[in-house]
């Protein structure tokens, strides 16, 4: 048994870049977050959304929860930009500026919105350990962050696990979301490992039906939970 609610959270980067609205309205009722991955040029080798555009997102779909995750350096310039932008959580990497990762999540959090933590697949959850306090989500990227479409790291799952064990252990309550790759045929090794929040992109949008792709993988999952 799971005893546990799982979020899913599909990814703007894998929506249609000419009507994004659309994309978002052909999910129906069948997420439970809108995932947007923001994207500097520098720290990933992609560029992709800025605050202006989660504003529009925020007046678009005024109820829904915005996973915001920023793919960045330069965050003493940059994360006060979506500080103000209307999402509701925002994540931001340990491998960027790490001098600065405690402050930028006592701000996030100062703000009034949830703080995440994003581990890159060679980043080791030590490295973040003395600031899992402060985490309201840890992200576990399994794949290389900044490109869409890119085959599951199947050993970060292990780094699930240690997660999961380490919250149970010091009581913390942060959720653990992952990023890249996440599909229908991995999607089940993926919760029972210990993911809360799942985030696909390309595997959603992808279908004709997203809206009815989305139902049935929810259903597999309350499936787990039975079992």
């Amino acid at each position: 048994m799971l005893n546990r609610d799982i979020i899913i959270a599909p990814s703007l980067l894998g929506a249609d870049p000419l009507n994004i609205a659309g994309s978002v309205d052909s999910l129906g009722k069948n997420y439970d977050w809108l995932h947007l991955d923001i994207m500097d040029g520098h720290f990933v080798r992609n560029l992709s959304f800025g605050p202006e555009f989660a504003r529009s997102l925020r007046k678009r779909y005024p109820d829904a929860f915005i996973d915001t995750h920023l793919m960045i350096d330069r965050l003493e310039t940059i994360l006060p930009l979506f500080m103000n932008s209307g999402t509701s959580l925002i994540t931001i990497h340990a491998e960027t500026e790490s001098h600065l990762l405690h402050a930028s999540l006592s701000m996030i959090k100062s703000a009034g919105l949830k703080a995440g933590i994003a581990l890159c697949p060679p980043t080791p959850v030590a490295s973040v350990k003395s600031v899992l306090e402060l985490a309201d989500l840890v992200l576990v990227m399994s794949v290389t962050p900044g490109f869409g479409g890119q085959k599951f790291i199947e050993s970060s799952l292990e780094k699930v696990r240690e997660l999961a064990s380490f919250r149970a252990v010091h009581k913390h309550n942060y959720v653990i979301e992952i990023d890249g790759g996440i599909n229908g045929d991995n999607i089940s090794r993926a919760v029972l490992a210990g993911c809360d929040v799942i985030v696909m992109g390309s595997a959603v949008f992808a279908q004709a039906r997203p809206d009815l792709w989305l139902a049935d993988i929810k259903e597999a999952v309350r499936k787990l939970d039975r079992e």
